[in-house]
């Protein structure tokens, strides 16, 4: 059976209906058949996040103050809100140059994967990150080191995975730990390849605390907001 070219080709002259092998100049106007809907195209990352801020037109979007006008991301509202309380800790910490701008908190199992391509990511675009493979002391324990790390650092993100949940899961890191460091308003949760209802289900303690996701938003555009986050001009807003 001769199928129709509108779809791909349309109809947009009598010749090229005349041309067309199933309608073959019936009709004199032409509708899209119901099955054929045309669809945004859009691009995913490797990394499984969209290749920009892609949460949708429906979604409402927002700039941020430290976010530079020149700055090609968006932020959604709740981003916003997340993030305002580690934005103060940075500015309160932007007198120190010996500080790293990011602590990469992240699961063992993904040290060589996806932690390293986000420390590469941030490093590249200018931010300074303290990351395990490079920073940590073999033998000291995990926890104790994040909490140095931390110390050393402006603020943390910890990188939500289904290996960390399985961490956590498993008693690796326990809600008292987690507590003490969620308290200080430095860490921010980036979800990749799990859901924060997952998290939630696993810590309801660290799936409470909002901040970013990769099925929201790319690893690259994760990245850049991290590092719009971390960079304080030389004249620190007061908060």
């Amino acid at each position: 059976m001769s199928r129709c070219t509108a779809p791909r080709q349309g109809h947009r002259s009598a010749a090229a209906r005349a041309n067309c092998p199933s309608c073959g100049g019936r009709g004199y106007g032409y509708s899209a058949p119901s099955y054929y809907t045309p669809q945004p195209s859009y691009s995913r990352s490797s990394s499984g996040g969209g290749s920009g801020s892609s949460a949708g037109s429906g979604v409402k979007r927002t700039r941020p103050r430290w976010s530079p006008s020149t700055s090609t991301v968006s932020y959604t509202p709740a981003e916003v809100q997340a993030l305002t309380p580690a934005r103060r800790a940075v500015e309160a910490r932007a007198g120190r140059p010996e500080l790293r701008d990011v602590f990469l908190c992240h699961a063992w199992d993904d040290r060589r994967r996806v932690a390293a391509e986000l420390n590469d990511l941030i490093e590249a675009a200018g931010a300074s990150v303290w990351f395990s493979e490079k920073d940590i002391v073999l033998g000291q324990p995990f926890l104790r080191e994040i909490d140095k790390g931390l110390a050393k650092s402006r603020t943390g993100i910890v990188l939500v995975t289904p290996a960390l949940l399985k961490r956590i899961d498993g008693g690796g890191v326990s809600d008292k730990e987690l507590s003490a460091l969620l308290a200080r308003d430095m860490l921010i949760p980036v979800v990749h390849g799990t859901t924060y209802e997952e998290l939630r289900d696993v810590s309801p303690l660290l799936g409470s605390r909002n901040g970013l996701d990769t099925t929201v938003d790319s690893l690259e555009v994760v990245a850049a907001k991290i590092v719009e986050l971390v960079t304080v001009e030389d004249e620190v807003v007061t908060v």
